[in-house]
């Protein structure tokens, strides 16, 4: 046998491992763009610009993984990858529309048009398991609909100050249950977000829990679920209001 067919052979036996190995499970890249570019979960978009060949080294990275490698993954590292995912392809997004006032102006001239239509959600840029995805596909289709883990929307931000306020980390298999966990009570701790008035039993809530009030209410009550972020003892009966929702870019002044 010649010394390049060995070559050869060795390089199919040996190349899947290598593609394998590109996908850091600790996200390690995001985390350390996150920790520069992120504060008080408003974020530096002129930063991750200036960094853009790290960010898309590290997207290039999550697109690698194939379906099957993702399958064998423990939960806990699956939602770690998604929520990852969704947050740093939004910072793409945004990016590739810099500069702009709101991720609703993506689309056609019409913000308002396009908040409707969910167009910047649904629109196609990345890939991922080796076919172009949404946003929404991985919100709708893998996070919601595999996991019924409700914690995952104060984990996914849009790019808006009325979304939950983005980590300066990356989520990962070994913090994921602690990072939901805060996330979840930090979202609902943000007086601007949820607050309630204890003298009129009145709660005021982000828009969040209008939306997918149904994945809130699947385990418990509302008003249980929410519990974990307020002092007061909430009652069962609690007048419930929501705030308006801000889609103004989330972006460090």
């Amino acid at each position: 046998m010649t010394l390049r067919l060995v070559c050869i052979i060795g390089f199919f036996f040996i190349s899947p491992l290598l593609v394998a190995e590109e996908f850091d499970q600790t996200h390690k890249t995001w985390d350390v763009l996150l920790k520069k570019h992120v504060s008080g979960g408003l974020v530096n978009y002129k930063g991750f610009q200036a960094d853009s060949q790290t960010l898309n080294g590290y997207l290039d990275s999550l697109s690698k993984l194939s379906e099957a490698e993702y399958g064998k993954l423990p939960v806990p590292a699956k939602l770690a990858f998604l929520i990852n995912a969704y947050n740093a392809f939004t910072v793409r997004l945004i990016l590739d529309h810099y500069p702009l006032k709101s991720i609703t102006d993506i689309g056609s001239p019409f913000s308002s048009l396009n908040l409707a239509r969910g167009t910047p959600w649904k629109k196609e840029f990345f890939k991922l398991f080796g076919q172009t995805r949404t946003l929404d596909w991985i919100e709708h289709e893998k996070l919601r609909k595999d996991f019924k883990e409700p914690r995952i929307h104060f984990a996914i931000v849009c790019a808006s100050i009325g979304c939950p306020s983005l980590r300066s980390e990356a989520f990962t298999e070994k913090n994921l249950e602690v990072q939901l966990q805060e996330a979840k009570v930090g979202f609902l701790q943000n007086p601007t977000k949820n607050s309630y008035d204890k003298t009129r039993n009145l709660l005021k809530l982000s828009q969040i829990f209008n939306w997918f009030k149904d994945d809130f209410t699947k385990k418990s009550t509302l008003i249980e679920f929410l519990q974990d972020g307020f002092k007061d003892k909430l009652r069962a009966d609690a007048l419930i209001e929501y705030n308006d929702y801000s889609w103004k870019l989330n972006e460090q002044k």
